[in-house]
Formats: structure tokens, C-alpha cells, sequence
């Protein structure tokens, strides 16, 4: 497949007419200008404003990600002989798109262990047997787990029942994602979210983008990035793969950059994989070596900052070459830019925070922003590019092994009851639980935890050591076959505008959307999975201390809320009124910080030692939203499938390899085999493959202060 010249454009309007046909033109329509939040990226479409309208009300704002999610979840129901025709080793053969392509889930399945086929089975004996086995268990051998596809109410209820049930086993998917940028941004500077709101890039002049692609991922950005540079102002790309997406973009609500498309990158500097933290670091050597640093600054409004200067300014320029495979004069102009823009706002996604020092790569980022002073001003500061539409919602609203402490006192008030105080268990550490026999029920709301882990025959194994798996889906994923307990259930639920009641979601830029729901897409036994924990907690609990039926209405869930979760009394009366709120004391124009003296504080960052080994990052395609796959094919890389490895000219001939050769690559946790080698333009030294196919690959080499797998800097070998 040929590569294309640039991202969007014309190619994603032929694609919005294609699954406009599939979906029905004003069906579509109608559901994507509907009163709900997006399902796909944390960007903040729709909401009261309407579909396809961003957070400043401009329409129309609208991606394909939001296309795919909306018409997959537009399709009929699985058909009633589906689990009759295929049995439970067909379905372990279902690639993520076949499985996404079934259609939705809309009837309660069980599988048992040593049958044969997943059995469907009524709604209320669903339940029983889940409360059963909960009934049965001790709570700190039951896990509680949710993706970002949930509503704000339905996090917290889950988080609430399992508290008072009587476990801290509660985790979310960032784990797996941006856990280190929110360790990081917290210990820096007091919260774990972005410290800028939309409006903050349309004041900045300068954006400095690291570690991420939005052309493919979050489209909608493009947009930012394309005003910012016909205002005359710059974008730094940092990435080892150039992304074509990246370097031109044409925004199809853009006529004139629909029509000739529009420069993005200024500047494109290609690190090695996990070689972010000497570039960093290489960045703060620069600005004090130009007399660049803003020393005022940082004795009136920072705390450590002696000790972080010290260590830049005595950093060696060789090992800093070496380790981010980035010449010092590239080094040096990014390092001016930065000090010269008059607002920069760094982004960022997982290439930064899936390395076993994500957090330390995240530290080197704030100190950069602080000696710059870059933060705490208006159109300056740190944004986390979440991935999910509602992921940093559930972790606002207490979805996490530990709460807050002035929340958990909220919570035993409100509820009258005492919280457990044992260590809850992070993602990954619930994975090495399971595996030692030391989970016995697994709760997930939404999400695929099975293809989301590093060592996919770690994650089998353990999963299906567990005793009862539940998983509240919309439709199928590969993680229900192959990450199947002793007993699993499927219970189907209603998408984000299906819910009978209004519920909200929270975007990256902390701002909180009502999306009012809607009618069933199609018939079926899905109910809310707010109802659903209600029905389960009562089965559970009783209605002493709480009467979970009262808590059926998202209003008195809504009222819970703006009473224990600080910074969100607005949200008490959304349902009502529709307004729409920033969530309180995280946008930052002015530098006063939640930490002692109101001063941020900064941290020492020492380089990690790398492999010399080819590195190989796993990544998603222009098809994709994170563990679903849209499209088996990646459009804006110009590769025709998803079991191939891109490699830079110069490594494909140093290995005597060729264009097109299959080949088996090795990992540290295992192989794939006929895997085609893709030339491209990607950084010598680093390979990339796709996501979740090569997860299997990996051994989980975990960060230790965010607990996230290092999925973006791991070993791999070529055999031919």
C-alpha cells in the first residue's frame, strides 16, 4: 500500500460516507449530533453543546475515531446461533476485529470451566451467581477493575460498593497508560491531571509534542495544532517514527486546509525509544548554559530546584548523545525554542510514560516547563493526552487501590460506615495476584484487561486461574475467550447514548460533560451498569447502610459525588440546570501550586540505563482505539496489516533483511513468526509493532513508582 503525502483530509471523508452507509446516513447522523459526550478520546466532543461541538462550542469538531466507535456500536445484535456455531476454540481464534465485528453482546453469556461453548443465560440468574460468589468470598481476594468507557456515576458507584463490600482492590486501565504522568505531575506540582484548559491552546505559540500521534490517535487535536501553526506559531514534534500525520495535515472543517493541507511539525526530532529523559535532561543543560533559565522564577514559586540545575549542569554531552540518540545542536534548538516562545504547552502521550522510569521522564518534563516558566501562566503548561473518553473521570472520582484521604472521610460520613485500610493492588500487581491463585472473583467494567497486559501467556494463565470473572460489555473482545476464569460471565450493558438517565463524563482538559442518553440501538437484555452494581450491591449488602435502589437515580449519585470529591460541587445539580463545569483547582494561570507554600516542587531525574538491543515500541493504528480494531489495515503508515514490523533502512540492511521478508522476532517473553519486515522512516535502532498483537512479546518490566509496563522500550531479536 502506497504511503500517503498527509493525514485526514479527503481519504476521512470517504470513510465517513462509507460507514455512513453502513450505519444508515441519518441514523448516523442523528446519534452523532445527539446530547452525549464522545465515546473514543478524551478531547470533550458533544456533551449539552450537541455532538460534533467541542468544549468552545465550535462545530464541527468530529473524528473518525468517534465514527468507528459510534456506528460499531449502531450494529445488530449477535446472531442467536452465534455461540452454537462456534465453540470456545473458534472464538480463541478470533482476531480483536472479528470479534468487535459479532456484533453487540445483548443477552447474558456463561462459560464453566471445561465446557465447550459460552451458554447464554437469563439476567437474574446472572446476578445470583455473581453474588453468590461474592457472598462467598473474602473481599481482599475479590479485584474490582474499569476502563474509561464508563460513566462518571457508574465509577463511582463500583468503587463505593466494592469499599463497602469491603476490599482497596480497586484499579482502572491507567494503569497501563498514563499512570506515570499522573505520579509525576503530582509530585510535582499537587495534582495528577492537565494543568491547562482548551482555550489555553488557542494562547500559546508554541506546542512541544512528545511521544504521541494524534494524527492517528486523536485527530480532533490536529485542529489546535493546525491554528496554531496559521497563527504563526510552532510545533515541536519528538517521536522516533515520523509520522507523516504529523508533518501535514488536512483538517476536513478547514476548507482551505482540506483543500492544501497544512504544515504541522516546525521541528521534528527523532530520540531513540526511552531516550526522552537524556534529551530532558540534555534540554535543562542548554538553558542553563545559555543563561536561559528563568532563576526568579524558580526561587520565588519551586522548591529543589538547586539540586535538579546541579545535576543538568554537570551531566556529560556524550552520554546524553548516546542515550537519546539526539545531537547536541538538535538538543540546543528545542531547548531555544522553548525558552524563547512566550507561552509553550508541553503534550504528551504513552511514548513517554511506557518506560520502566515513566515517572522519571515525566519529572524531567516539569522541570523543564518550571525552569522555563512555562507553567502557571495563561496558554502555558503540562497536558497529559489521554486516551479514553472518561479515563481520568473514574480515577477522579475515586476508581484507584487508594483514596484520597479527605475523600475517604467524605465517604464514611456520607455512607456511615467504616472504609478497609489495607493496601489496595495496582493493575499489574492484580495480574501477579492472580497468577498466584490469590484472586478468586474479578470484577471489570468495560475495557479488555486481558489484551491490555504485557506477556499475553502471563495474562492467559493467570486470568483463567482466577474462580468467577465478570464483564460488563457492549460487545465481544478477544480478552473474554482468552481471559476467562473457572467461571465466566458476560453481562451485556447499554452504550453512553443508550442510558435511560443522564450521566457525565470527564475530558482531559478536566472539564465535565452531562450526556443525556437515549434509546436502545438495538433490542435486547442490556441494562445500565449503574443498575447493574445497584441490583449486584443489593444482592450483596441489603439496603443497610445503604439502600442501593435509591442510588438507581443518577441525580442522588450526582449529590454523592459533589459531596466527598473535592473540586466537583458543581456537579450536584448537572442533571437539572446542563451547565457544564471545570473541575475546581486544577487549571493553573497563576503560579500557586496545592503543595507546601503554594511552591512546586522539583526532582532530581537520573538516566536510566539502556539496552543496545533493537527497542521495540508497540503502538496503534489509524484503525484502532486502543485494544479494538476498526480497520485491520494502518492508512497513514501505509501498512497492510497488523502482524508487521517497521524498522529503519539502515537496520533492515545491517541485518541483511529485505523490504517485505518474513521473519520471526523474539522477545524476552516470546515470538511471533511470520512477520513482515515494513521499511520506513523510523528512528535507527528502534522497531515498532502493533498493539495488543505483540503484547505477547513482552516481559512486564514494570515502573516502579507508577506500576506501568514498559511497553514502548522493550528488547527484540530477528530471526530469519
Amino acid at each position: 500500500m502506497a504511503r500517503p503525502r498527509a493525514g485526514g483530509g479527503w481519504p476521512a471523508i470517504l470513510y465517513t460516507f462509507k460507514k455512513a452507509a453502513e450505519a444508515g446516513p441519518f441514523r448516523l447522523w442523528k446519534r452523532m449530533r445527539s446530547k452525549n459526550a464522545c465515546k473514543t478520546c478524551a478531547l470533550g466532543m458533544g456533551g449539552q453543546k450537541g455532538g460534533m461541538v467541542n468544549e468552545a462550542g465550535h462545530f464541527p469538531e468530529v473524528c473518525k475515531k468517534s465514527l468507528q466507535a459510534q456506528v460499531a456500536d449502531m450494529q445488530g445484535a449477535i446472531e442467536p446461533n452465534f455461540f452454537d456455531r462456534n465453540d470456545l476454540n473458534k472464538l480463541l481464534a478470533l482476531t480483536p476485529k472479528q470479534a468487535e465485528d459479532a456484533g453487540r453482546v445483548v443477552f447474558p453469556l456463561v462459560h464453566h470451566e471445561g465446557g465447550t461453548h459460552f451458554r447464554p443465560v437469563a439476567m437474574d440468574a446472572a446476578l445470583d451467581a455473581i453474588a453468590t460468589a461474592l457472598k462467598q468470598t473474602d473481599p481482599r481476594r475479590v479485584a474490582f477493575y474499569s476502563s474509561g468507557r464508563s460513566s462518571n456515576e457508574a465509577a463511582f458507584l463500583m468503587q463505593s460498593f466494592a469499599r463497602i463490600y469491603g476490599t482497596n482492590h480497586v484499579m482502572n486501565c491507567s494503569y497501563y497508560c498514563h499512570q506515570a504522568s499522573g505520579v509525576g505531575l503530582k509530585m510535582t506540582l499537587g495534582i495528577a491531571t492537565a494543568t491547562v484548559e482548551l482555550d489555553d491552546l488557542a494562547r500559546c505559540d508554541l506546542v512541544v509534542l512528545i511521544g504521541a500521534n494524534p494524527a492517528s490517535n486523536h485527530p480532533r487535536l490536529m485542529t489546535q495544532l493546525a491554528d496554531l501553526k496559521s497563527r504563526g506559531g510552532h510545533v515541536i514534534v519528538i517521536n522516533p517514527i515520523r509520522e507523516r500525520g504529523l508533518e501535514k495535515f488536512h483538517v476536513p472543517s478547514r476548507p482551505m486546509s482540506l483543500l492544501f493541507g497544512s504544515d504541522i511539525a516546525s521541528q521534528y526530532v527523532q530520540p531513540l525509544a526511552g531516550g526522552d529523559l537524556a534529551l530532558l535532561v540534555g534540554v535543562l543543560k542548554v538553558l542553563i548554559e545559555d543563561s536561559l533559565v528563568q532563576h526568579e522564577f524558580l526561587k520565588a514559586n519551586t522548591s529543589g530546584s538547586q539540586a535538579v540545575l546541579e545535576d543538568a549542569a554537570n551531566a556529560d554531552w556524550n552520554q546524553l548523545v548516546a542515550s537519546s540518540g539526539v545531537s547536541k545542536e538538535e538538543i540546543q534548538s528545542v531547548a531555544r525554542a522553548i525558552a524563547s516562545a512566550k507561552a509553550c504547552i508541553f503534550a504528551w502521550a504513552m511514548g513517554l510514560t511506557h518506560h520502566t522510569d515513566g515517572v522519571g521522564t515525566i519529572l524531567a518534563l516539569c522541570n523543564v516547563a518550571l525552569a522555563t516558566a512555562q507553567v502557571g501562566k495563561p496558554g502555558a503548561g503540562l497536558l497529559p493526552i489521554r486516551g479514553h473518553s472518561n479515563v481520568q473521570g473514574i480515577g477522579s472520582v475515586g476508581v484507584a487501590p487508594a483514596l484520597q484521604p479527605a475523600v475517604k472521610l467524605a465517604l464514611e460520613k456520607a455512607y456511615g460506615v467504616s472504609l478497609p485500610e489495607h493496601t489496595g493492588l495496582d493493575t499489574y500487581s492484580m495480574i501477579e495476584q492472580c497468577d498466584k491463585g490469590e484472586i478468586d472473583v474479578l470484577f471489570a467494567l468495560g475495557g479488555n484487561l486481558w489484551g491490555s497486559n504485557p506477556d499475553s501467556d502471563l495474562a492467559t494463565r493467570a486470568m483463567q486461574k482466577v474462580g468467577t470473572t465478570v464483564y460488563l460489555s457492549t460487545k465481544l473482545n478477544p480478552g473474554h475467550f482468552h481471559g476467562r476464569a473457572r467461571n465466566t460471565i458476560i453481562l451485556p450493558v447499554l452504550a453512553r447514548d443508550e442510558e435511560p438517565q443522564s450521566t457525565t463524563q470527564e475530558s482531559m482538559f478536566n472539564f465535565v460533560r452531562l450526556s443525556e442518553g437515549g434509546s436502545q440501538n438495538v433490542e435486547g437484555q442490556m441494562r445500565s451498569e449503574a443498575h447493574i452494581i445497584c441490583d449486584l450491591a443489593t444482592r450483596v449488602l441489603g439496603t443497610t447502610p445503604v439502600d442501593w435502589k435509591t442510588l438507581t437515580d443518577m441525580d442522588a449519585v450526582r449529590k454523592l459525588i459533589a459531596q466527598t470529591v473535592p473540586g466537583w460541587s458543581a456537579i450536584e445539580n448537572i442533571g437539572s440546570t446542563g451547565r457544564e463545569f471545570t473541575v475546581a483547582g486544577r487549571v493553573f494561570h497563576t503560579p500557586q501550586f496545592p503543595l507546601p507554600e503554594g511552591k512546586a516542587q522539583m526532582h532530581r531525574t537520573p538516566l536510566p540505563t539502556l539496552s543496545n538491543d533493537l527497542r521495540l515500541i508497540t503502538l496503534r493504528s489509524e484503525g484502532q482505539f486502543n485494544t479494538v480494531v476498526y480497520e485491520e489495515y494502518d492508512l497513514y503508515r501505509g501498512i497492510p496489516h497488523r502482524f508487521c514490523i517497521l524498522m529503519a533502512a539502515a537496520d533492515v540492511n545491517r541485518m541483511g533483511l529485505k523490504d517485505g521478508q518474513r521473519v520471526t522476532v523474539r522477545g524476552e517473553a516470546g515470538k511471533l513468526s511470520n512477520i513482515e519486515v515494513v521499511t520506513g522512516n523510523i528512528r535507527a535502532g528502534v522497531a515498532a509493532m502493533y498493539y495488543p498483537e505483540a503484547n505477547c512479546l513482552l516481559r512486564a518490566n514494570v515502573d516502579e513508582r507508577s506500576r506501568t509496563p514498559a511497553f514502548k522500550s522493550a528488547p527484540v531479536w530477528i530471526d530469519v
